[in-house]
């Protein structure tokens, strides 16, 4: 049986590549044939890889930074839902390490949270079809494409084995997209490693690590993972249960005007991302490991019955976010609901078409969810940024003649659920009597182990 590697030495320079399921290569079990998303096996298993990856591989050395595949550059099956598995493959990795952000209140003093940067955003070209041009570019932030566009890949990885900065830096994205960029790497720096010809399972964890030299070596790593088949049971503390008092109630009808166009027989549930600013200074575009628990936890808290979508969707992780002293992909919003949509068997789609920091952002979502006739007839959960809820809400309200506005979602609020119904005439009614019923005060600051 063959040895495991040391791990990797902090002094080299380490580029570290997890395979991802998709559709093509993965683990028997691991993804779902008709959502393309992962399983309740295959999420198991990147739970479980993630202990692995940062004790065995990076020797619980921080890591130095991470790239994942940009969902909308591999969409699948005949309704091309978004490849999210890469992103949801490394989240719990990302979240047993630790970034730190200036404070804000003196500029000097640096808050450490745990929780890790997921970089996924796309280049300045080319950007996938169907996808609205980003507002801010982030070449820091690029994620790594399907098919290589533009050889964007090779030109991070390239960038990063010449860079000379020691650490790790780990790549998750399916296997075609890592044996490729593996062999690039291999040919244009002239390693001369021999590299695997065939995929070897969803256990197998890739490196190569540059001295400061410059020579290089090849390894390989096999996690022996065994995942269950069922949604993974987090440990205590049992969540759930609270009484939704986070915001004051509301409750919009309209009493008589239906616009032209707008949607029958629709239910729309928005959610705010999970639990993301331990400090209001904190803006990484991740969540922090508090929220793993809440993200998690979402199947549960929002059994059938609670809610009842068909269909979940989200923004475009790839889309740019900034704090006041740099820019993130914003990957949080579409890992918060995703293992709803896995744990529930559900399609899962990114709202990709509209750039969320446009100033017409607002309408131009509520005209996608709520005219047009494709939510007619469905049930759709909306993972959102709070502070555009209630916009979107307003613009649909105004559409309708409507003077009240829907309130503010406070800053502290991770729980409500705003609930958009319109009945079999068109006729609207939008409030916030329902929550999750998860307590952000009871919730650990570390990540739950597995």
């Amino acid at each position: 049986m063959p040895t495991t590697p040391a791990p990797l030495a902090s002094g080299n320079i380490n580029l570290i590549f997890v395979v991802s399921d998709d559709l093509e290569y993965s683990g028997s079990g691991d993804v779902n044939a008709d959502t393309a998303n992962l399983t309740s096996q295959g999420l198991q298993r990147s739970l479980l890889m993630a202990p692995y990856l940062q004790q065995t591989v990076l020797g619980n050395q921080n890591v130095t930074g991470i790239y994942a595949l940009e969902p909308m550059t591999h969409p699948q099956t005949a309704n091309n839902y978004p490849d999210m598995a890469a992103l949801e493959t490394i989240e719990q990795f990302a979240l047993l390490n630790q970034f730190s952000e200036p404070n804000e209140i003196d500029g000097l003093s640096q808050f450490i949270g745990n929780s890790y940067p997921l970089n996924a955003s796309y280049p300045l070209a080319p950007i996938p079809s169907g996808v609205a041009s980003p507002l801010l570019f982030c070449y820091a932030c690029q994620g790594l494409d399907f098919k290589d566009s533009g050889d964007g890949n090779e030109g991070v990885a390239i960038g990063i084995a010449g860079g000379g900065s020691p650490g790790f830096y780990v790549f998750s994205a399916p296997w075609e997209t890592t044996s490729s960029l593996l062999a690039k790497l291999n040919e244009l720096k002239g390693y001369n490693l021999t590299l695997p010809a065939t995929y070897q399972g969803p256990n197998y964890i890739y490196a190569i690590s540059i001295t400061p030299s410059g020579g290089a070596s090849f390894a390989t790593f096999n996690s022996n993972v065994t995942p269950s088949t069922t949604y993974p049971v987090l440990p205590p503390p049992q969540l759930g249960g609270t009484p939704c008092t986070e915001q004051q109630p509301f409750k919009i009808a309209n009493s008589g005007s239906i616009p032209a166009g707008i949607n029958t027989n629709e239910t729309v549930y928005l959610i705010r991302h999970v639990e993301a600013h331990p400090t209001s200074s904190w803006e990484d575009g991740n969540y922090v490991a508090a929220g793993q628990w809440r993200a998690l936890d979402l199947p549960i808290a929002l059994k059938k019955g609670k809610i009842n979508p068909d269909q979940v969707y989200s923004i475009d992780p790839a889309q740019v976010t900034l704090s006041s002293h740099s820019y993130f992909s914003y990957v949080r919003a579409a890992l918060t609901v995703e293992p709803y949509a896995i744990a529930n068997n559900l399609p899962y789609n990114l709202v990709s078409n509209i750039e969320i920091l446009a100033p017409n952002s607002p309408q131009l979502t509520s005209d996608f969810f709520f005219t047009g006739g494709q939510f007619s007839n469905h049930k759709v959960l909306v993972a959102w940024e709070h502070d555009h809820i209630p916009p979107i809400v307003n613009a649909l309200l105004s559409s309708y003649g409507l003077a009240k506005a829907a309130p503010a979602w406070p800053d502290d609020d991770y729980d409500s659920i705003w609930t958009v119904t319109l009945d079999s005439a068109g006729n609207l009614t939008a409030d916030n009597s329902l929550c999750e019923g998860i307590d952000s005060s009871k919730l650990p600051a570390t990540v739950p182990q597995f």
